[in-house]
Parts: structure tokens; sequence; C-alpha cells
């Protein structure tokens, strides 16, 4: 029987064929094309490093972090001047942490992740029209 190991948590960074993955904690990496297959590679990779300890990797046990920096570079289609307006944070402060010059306290991280995912759900459940 295996047990289940709670939160694993991966450093993501965008490559010029998808992304790559690793484990600040264990000697794991991997690569994804794209999120979803990175995810799936993240869990196959700790199962294999935690195999003969008898722990089970599920995806849910698995954190994809990116530092600002990263996600502002690939994800160019969020402003972050719109994103600090919206979160009520100075433009040039929200700047300095996206350009890696400071970095964020865990409120501010916590802070600017809400707003993303605020803006996320609003695009989400947005319908286009078309004729």
């Amino acid at each position: 029987m295996k047990s289940t190991r709670k939160i694993l948590d991966f450093v993501i960074e965008k490559t010029d064929t998808g992304f790559s993955a690793y484990s600040a904690e264990f000697p794991i990496y991997t690569t994804g094309r794209n999120i979803s297959e990175l995810l799936t590679n993240a869990v196959e990779a700790a199962n294999l490093f935690f195999e003969n300890e008898h722990v089970l990797i599920k995806p849910h046990n698995i954190n994809l972090e990116v530092d600002l920096k990263q996600f502002f570079t690939y994800y160019r289609v969020l402003n972050a001047k719109f994103l600090a307006e919206r979160i009520g944070m100075s433009e040039s402060l929200l700047s300095q942490y996206v350009k890696g010059r400071k970095k964020p306290s865990k409120k501010q991280t916590e802070r600017i992740l809400a707003g993303i995912h605020e803006i996320g759900k609003e695009l989400s459940d947005i319908n286009l029209i078309y004729n």
C-alpha cells in the first residue's frame, strides 16, 4: 500500500519548446509542451523518484510555481499596468516585481495572484458575439 505525500513544489520556466519544471527539494526534473503535459510529466517523474519509498503522487500533490518575471514574459496578454490598477497597487512597484528588481512579500504575491485569478475568471465567463 502506498502513502500519499502532501505537496511537492515545482518551479516552472518557459523554454523554446514548451516548459521545464524542477523540484527545489528533490532531484526531480521534467519538461512538457504545455502546462497540462508538464503536470502529467511532473507526477510521473515524482512517482519514479519515490517508487522505492512506496509513496504515491497525484496531480493535486503537485504545486507548479512561476516567478512574476517569467509569468509576465510568457503571458504578455496581461498588462501589468492594468493589473496594478485593478488590485490597487502602485504601477512602479509591480513593474519592479515583474522586472525582478524587487521580490514581493508573500502577502503582495497573494494579492497579485488574486488579481490574476479574478481577471482570468472574468475572461472565462465572457462569450463573444459573432455573425
